[in-house]
């Protein structure tokens, strides 16, 4: 037997469900990237819980990459590191950082359920299996973005609001940790 057709035996994974793996291999690296990016801006703006949020929201996303990459690997398939490019730096206002949060994770949710089809589709049940916990994950990770921005409307932005705000994304922040 040559060496290609050895390899090919020994895995278990489907090149298309590696392929789609590794995209969100990317996906999620760049998350990480955007939210330690994000954190940082609203450091550098004196947004301090916002910005523990979104530090902590960034070693989240890169716990998931690492999750699908070693998951790739033990099936046989081969992970690619992401390469990371395109990396906002600057942002108009918080509200904006949050904006874009909830468009992202919307985003995300869309390509794990694509994973998710395609593996059903395919029968490769043990990358369903997997899957599922990303599934579950989307939803709290929307679910959180979306109630971190509706603050901008019940509290607003004037006055003492944004500091209101950045105190109230302290104390989702801390319910996140709490898993609550």
């Amino acid at each position: 037997m040559k060496q290609k057709e050895i390899v090919t035996l020994k895995r278990s994974l489907l090149q298309d469900t590696e392929n789609l793996l590794n995209e969100q291999i990317a996906m999620e690296g760049k998350s990480s990237a955007y939210y330690l990016s994000m954190a940082s801006w609203c450091h550098m703006m004196g947004y301090m819980n916002a910005a523990q949020y979104l530090y902590t929201h960034s070693d989240e996303e890169r716990m998931h990459m690492m999750k699908i990459f070693q998951y790739v690997n033990e099936a046989g398939g081969h992970s690619i590191q992401p390469e990371i490019t395109g990396v906002r730096h600057h942002f108009n206002s918080l509200r904006e950082v949050f904006e874009l949060i909830l468009e992202h994770e919307i985003k995300v949710t869309k390509s794990i359920n694509n994973i998710v089809d395609n593996a059903f589709k395919a029968k490769d049940f043990a990358t369903f299996s997997f899957m599922q916990w990303y599934v579950t994950e989307q939803r709290e990770e929307e679910t959180m973005s979306r109630r971190a921005l509706e603050l901008f409307d019940i509290i607003g932005e004037e006055g003492i609001g944004l500091w209101t705000i950045d105190q109230e994304l302290g104390k989702l922040h801390a319910q996140a940790a709490k898993g609550e």
